[in-house]
Parts: C-alpha cells; sequence; structure tokens
C-alpha cells in the first residue's frame, strides 16, 4: 500500500500528463498544504504605468500613448492637453500605489493628462517580444492584435518587459483561486471492496481503518486539483469569451488557441499571421487608426525572438480599409522534421588544370550552346534539373501567398508571388560555371520535409531540349518546363529561357510566367557577370496581375539589377508598385517607383522578400548554402533513388569530388551516349513520369513517382549513365 506522502506524489505525475492540465507539478500544492494565498491588488500584483510610443501608421508614425498596467490588464489612452486635470491620473490604473517607468512619465502632470483608455491587453493570453535590431522597441501579441511600443531608453524597454511577465505570472495565480464554482458531482469512493480483502488476510481493524483513511484522503487531495485545473481551463476560455463579446472575430480566438497547443513548447520559435484590422477603440473615439494584426503567441516565460531576417514589416502603407499589411513569416522549422545537411563540398582530391579558353571560343562562335562540347572546367556540379528545384529556395513565400489568399487578401497575395518569381535570380549572381546537361529521362528529386516540399523534375526531351518539374508545397502546387535556347556569341552568351511557369493554390487561383532573358557578359575580357533583363508579365485568373522590367545593364549604369513593376486589377487601377534589385530584396509600396531609381529614394516601402547570407563554404562555384545541398547523395537515400537520378550522374560526382580526369573522361563518354538520344526519341520513346498537357500545351506530372520510390520499384527505368553500345 503507498504511503500516504508517496501516494500525492503519484497524483501530482498523473496530473501533470492529464489531457486537461496545463500545470506542473511544482505548482500543485501538497495535499496536507494550506491554499496558496491570492496576491493583493495593491500589494503583491503589479501596477505600474508610463509613457511608451505607440506605432499607429505612415500617415502618424509613432505616437505618445498613456499605458497603465493593473491587476494583469494592460490599458492605453491618448495624452490630451488639459491645463485644469489632476497629475495624479493614472489613465485607468486603478487605486492604490502606481510604478512609474521613465522620465518622459513626469511630463504627464500639469498641462497634460490621460484620457480615457482607447485599447486594452488582457496579458493571460498575451506574449512580449523583444526586438534585436532597436534597444528600446518591443512587441505585444494576443490573439486579436499586436502593439508596436518604444522607450525612451534601453534601461525603460527592461522595466516594462519585467513588469510584463511579472505581472502575467500574478494574474495565472489568481486565476487559480476560487472564482468559478466548481460543479459538484455524486461521485464517491467506496471502500468496501479494499476492507474485504484486507479482512480475508487477517488484518486487525485498526489497520484497515488507517488504510481507508490514507485512500481518502488521497481522492479527496486529487478531486482538489482537478478542480483548480478545471477552474484554470474555464478561466482561459472566459478571457476568449471576453474578446468575442467585444466584437473580435471568433475564428481568430479559435485558431490562436489551436495553435498555442504546439507554440507554448520551448523551441523558442513561432508562425504568425496579419491582416488589416483597425483599432475599434481608437475609431470609436475618433483618434488615429492603428492597423493591428493577429498572431498566435507563445509562453511569456519561454523566448524573446526577433523576426527572421526576411521576414517582412508588420506595417500599413495605406488606410486600414485596404491596407497592404505584411505578414511577418516565422521560420516554423520546428513544427517539420529537422534533418541535418551537409554546409561544405568535398574537398579536392586533385588540383585543376587551367585550359585554353580562347581555342574553345573561337570554335563555338554562333552555334548552339546545347551542342557544343565543353570541358568539365565549364560546369558546376549540379544539374540543370537541381538549377529548377535551385529556384525555389524561397519557396516560403508562396507559403506566404497561400495564407494571405485564406486570409482574403488577394493584393498581398501576388506580391508575395511576384517577389517568388524574382528571387528565383538571386543565386545567380557570380556564378561563373555553367550546370550539367542532363540526359534524356534524367531525373531528381528533392524531398525537404524541413521546408514542406517535394520536387521532382526530368528532361522530356532532347531536341529540343526540354526540362519540365512539378513542386508540392503548403497549400500551392507549383510546375512548369522550359527551353533554354542559348547561343555564344564571342565576347557574351545569350540564354533565352522559352516555357511557363504556373503556381495553383489550393484554393483555385493560378498565376502563369515566363522567364527573361539572362546573358553572360565578359567571356574574353574583364569580369564575368550575368546579367538578367526583359518583361516578365505574371497572369492570374482572378482579380490581379502583375508586371516586372527587368533593367538591362548599361556602361554607364551605377544602379544594376534593378527591378521596377506594378500590381494592376481587372479595372486597370495600380493599388501597388514594386521596387527592388534581382540579388538583394523586394518591397512593395502604394507610391509610383517608376521614376525612382532605388528604395532608398522611396518612403515607406515595405520588405516582401530578402537575400539569404551568403555560404560560408562557397568554393570556385560560388554556390549558395542551399545550393551545396542539392547534390548530396547519402547512404540511405542512394538505396532509394531510380537509377536515371542527377545524384548518380558519375561526371557530375567526380567534378564535386574534385577528381577532374575522372570526370572529363566520364563527360566526354556520356556525351556520346547523348547523341543517341535523337535517335531515341525519333523511335517512340516517351517521358516516363511528364506527359503532355495537349498539342502545344505544358508537360504536367502523371503521378506515380513517390508511390514507386516507397516501393523501390524502377524496374522500368533505363540505366541511362551506364554503359552503352554504339551497335
Amino acid at each position: 500500500m503507498t504511503q500516504s506522502g508517496g501516494g500525492g506524489g503519484g497524483v501530482h505525475h498523473h496530473l501533470n500528463h492529464h489531457g486537461l492540465c496545463c500545470l506542473s507539478a511544482a505548482a500543485l500544492p501538497a495535499p496536507d498544504a494550506p491554499p496558496t494565498p491570492e496576491p493583493e491588488a495593491g500589494g503583491a500584483a503589479v501596477a505600474v504605468a508610463g509613457v511608451l510610443h505607440k506605432w499607429t501608421n505612415y500617415g502618424r508614425g509613432w505616437r505618445e500613448r498613456w499605458f497603465s498596467l493593473h491587476d494583469g490588464v494592460l490599458s492605453y489612452s491618448k495624452i490630451r492637453r488639459d491645463a485644469s486635470a489632476a497629475a495624479d491620473e493614472d489613465g485607468g490604473g486603478g487605486g492604490g500605489e502606481v510604478r512609474l517607468i521613465g522620465g518622459a512619465s513626469a511630463r504627464i502632470g500639469g498641462a497634460r493628462r490621460p484620457d480615457k483608455p482607447v485599447g486594452v491587453v488582457c496579458l493571460k493570453l498575451s506574449a512580449f517580444r523583444e526586438s534585436k535590431s532597436d534597444d528600446r522597441r518591443f512587441y505585444i501579441f494576443s490573439p486579436t492584435k499586436t502593439l508596436h511600443l518604444k522607450t525612451d531608453s534601453k534601461e525603460d524597454r527592461v522595466a516594462w518587459i519585467e513588469a510584463l511577465i511579472l505581472a502575467r505570472s500574478f494574474y495565472s495565480l489568481r486565476s487559480l483561486s476560487g472564482r468559478i464554482t466548481f460543479v459538484q458531482s455524486d461521485v464517491s469512493v467506496s471502500t468496501a471492496r479494499l476492507r474485504n480483502r484486507m479482512q480475508q488476510e487477517g488484518l486487525n481493524e485498526s489497520l484497515i481503518q488507517e488504510c481507508e483513511q490514507i485512500v481518502l484522503t488521497e481522492f479527496s487531495s486529487f478531486r482538489k486539483q482537478l478542480k483548480l485545473c478545471y477552474e484554470d481551463q474555464l478561466s482561459l476560455f472566459g478571457s476568449c469569451r471576453h474578446h468575442f463579446e467585444e466584437g473580435k472575430d471568433a475564428s481568430i480566438i479559435q485558431g490562436a488557441l489551436t495553435r498555442n497547443d504546439f507554440s507554448s513548447s520551448r523551441h523558442g520559435n513561432f508562425s504568425e499571421y496579419s491582416t488589416t484590422e483597425s483599432d475599434e477603440f481608437e475609431k470609436q473615439d475618433g483618434g488615429d487608426l492603428t492597423c493591428e494584426d493577429e498572431s498566435t503567441f507563445f509562453d511569456a516565460a519561454d523566448y524573446f525572438i526577433e523576426p527572421n531576417d526576411r521576414s517582412s514589416a508588420m506595417l500599413s502603407s495605406t488606410s486600414c480599409g485596404e491596407g497592404l499589411l505584411d505578414i511577418q513569416m516565422e521560420d516554423s522549422s520546428h513544427l517539420l522534421p529537422q534533418i541535418k545537411r551537409r554546409s561544405k563540398l568535398p574537398e579536392p582530391t586533385e588540383k585543376e588544370r587551367g585550359i585554353s579558353l580562347w581555342s574553345i571560343i573561337k570554335d563555338s562562335v554562333g552555334k548552339d550552346l546545347t551542342r557544343v562540347c565543353l570541358p568539365v572546367y565549364f560546369n558546376e556540379p549540379l544539374s540543370s534539373l537541381q538549377k529548377g528545384f535551385e529556384d525555389l529556395e524561397y519557396s516560403h513565400l508562396l507559403d506566404q501567398a497561400y495564407q494571405y489568399g485564406k486570409m482574403g487578401n488577394s493584393l498581398m497575395r501576388i506580391l508575395k508571388v511576384a517577389a517568388f518569381a524574382v528571387s528565383g535570380y538571386a543565386s545567380s549572381v557570380a556564378r561563373p560555371c555553367k550546370p550539367f546537361n542532363p540526359l534524356l529521362g534524367e531525373t531528381y528529386e528533392a524531398d525537404f520535409p524541413e521546408r514542406g516540399v517535394r520536387f521532382f523534375a526530368e528532361k522530356v526531351s532532347h531536341h529540343p531540349m526540354l526540362i519540365a518539374c512539378h513542386c508540392e508545397g503548403k497549400g500551392w502546387k507549383f510546375w512548369g518546363d522550359s527551353n533554354l535556347k542559348s547561343k555564344f556569341w564571342g565576347q557574351s552568351i545569350q540564354v533565352d529561357p522559352i516555357g511557363v511557369l504556373t503556381v495553383e493554390f489550393d484554393d483555385g487561383e493560378i498565376f502563369q510566367w515566363s522567364k527573361v532573358t539572362t546573358t553572360i557578359h565578359n567571356l574574353i575580357l574583364g569580369k564575368l557577370y550575368c546579367s538578367h533583363h526583359g518583361t516578365m508579365h505574371i497572369k492570374g485568373n482572378r482579380q490581379y496581375s502583375c508586371k516586372l522590367k527587368f533593367k538591362e545593364p548599361s556602361l554607364l549604369d551605377r544602379n544594376p539589377h534593378l527591378v521596377q513593376g506594378f500590381v494592376e486589377d481587372d479595372d486597370g487601377n495600380k493599388p501597388s508598385f514594386l521596387i527592388g534589385k534581382w540579388d538583394e530584396n523586394m518591397y512593395y509600396s502604394n507610391l509610383d517607383t517608376s521614376k525612382v531609381k532605388s528604395v532608398d529614394q522611396l518612403k515607406g516601402a515595405v520588405l516582401l522578400w530578402e537575400k539569404n547570407k551568403p555560404s560560408p563554404n562557397p568554393t570556385r562555384y560560388n554556390l549558395s548554402s542551399f545550393a551545396i545541398t542539392l547534390n548530396e547523395l547519402s547512404p540511405d537515400l542512394q538505396d532509394k533513388l531510380p537509377p536515371t537520378d542527377s545524384r548518380l550522374r558519375p561526371d557530375q560526382r567526380h567534378l564535386e569530388n574534385g577528381e577532374y580526369e575522372k570526370a572529363n573522361a566520364e563527360k566526354l563518354r556520356l556525351e556520346r551516349r547523348q547523341r543517341m538520344s535523337s535517335k531515341l526519341q525519333d523511335n517512340g520513346w516517351k517521358p516516363r513520369w511528364f506527359q503532355k498537357d495537349g498539342e502545344d500545351g505544358t508537360y504536367r506530372f502523371k503521378g506515380g513517382y513517390w508511390e514507386a520510390r516507397e516501393h523501390g520499384q524502377w524496374d522500368d527505368c533505363l540505366d541511362i549513365f551506364g554503359e552503352f553500345s554504339e551497335t
């Protein structure tokens, strides 16, 4: 029989894993402990007040507000001039002694005083986060709004954060008090079976009564703890109901509570979504409108995390009614499988030899680059199929676009799609080497569960050279085919992509575009570089389309890589404009960007996308951190791949390993085999995984690849990299 003290620990352990219980074992009182005293409102409870700068909108910027923290509720008020006002008003802070934070608070006296509260935040459902870029700024998140706040000094921010955390902890303790009556039931505990069993064992009556008392005591303790858990859950529900009664969308609260199941775990990351919503309190008061956002939240005691570098500013550039408010998409990889991928290429085993560049170029002028046999020196250890997946490095932009569409913000959706279309060029800077031309029937798969994407590509035609791809993400699908027509022109190489790329979201909205022209300059003299130029039209099947102009470089151009454009609706209106550089970032604004040459000249532009930091191990190929992972081949993965996958191509693998002699020999062998592809195609060869959508349509994925991979069924796949006979 368990002793009384140990039995209490067992109850604690059981409750800590109960589906309805959010209390740790340490938070539960012992069965014989006195009840936890409720903190006094004016004593242990936190009551502070002071001036904070609150972000409103681009028209009004940062505005001083009087903030008062009392009894687990943070309220804020406007500050109006009133010479007859009493200096001791605290704007709703309640009675009792109030601690002022910041020297600016002394100004709220005499000639100025707080107005009535225009907004409140319940700390029970809130979280706080400091900014790493500005030591005076911090954020308060609740299920219905996000407050962007700024103090006058770093010390004031520390004081406010400490006060918020302390107030929230006291509020949590108060929620355990008996505000809600626990429904009594007729459940009772009988010790008759225990008594009978002990009597059969011949135990004396005093011992039997002692054991019965232990059982009843343990049950009573369990019932008390269950009551506390019950009341805590009702308190949480009651707080949500309060927000609902204030006119907030119930679905927002429900979504926040659902996401809180995982966001409060100590991973330190969370996803947050924002919409354009005006502050109802300030609207009614006739003050400045404030665009707030919705966000999931985590326990304030966990971590303070700065937004990801690629996150966009959560600021509105127009009125709150139809504003452009960006999502701050945090990295949600902690919710997905964590896969460790390599961060650098293998060390080369040989020293690379130089070649005569001029002798190759003079024999290739005017020829199709796909028919020119170049030494492996000109290649990077990636195929064109893998380069297709490299264009999806910033697939999170499509994730964000999908979320915007779900919230009814079609304008922000196409802006994110436009940023994604530009981001595919970011990795092409200072990439002097060309990818390997895939063999007919060559494939490449990329299963990246940590990104939530799965990609597959196949070379579906040799002449014309045509590559088809298909990718599935979180709420979207991406597909397309591309025919690269490229030629030498002595001093440069021009590549003209032919084909259509398509993104389809799960709600049926579709966007299509084609890539612009790419030119590689200074092959003989000068520094080698590439440029992208032309006009990209992104056509949607609903309200919006987009036009982006990639500026062509010139000798006198001091602002290369410039991209400018606009979004247009069905009526010809232009609700938003874009500007940026294809190798750095993209911004949007409600101001016309066609007459400015950089985003620095544009006031109020909001970040859409920003390029990731370069790899610390780029090698001479200058690969990005993402590109370095694309040709990685582990023993486990090798057992699952079909014999047609680019990772198994021997010349490419030898080049990656720095085995240049073997790489050149294998490249020549495979190119001889490649010349047979035309005959193979003329004899009725068909792609294994793609089929043409109509006579002149795009190649579409037929499906079946991932199922075949699961069962290892590659019997009908040719060994395209193996030995062959020309007879």
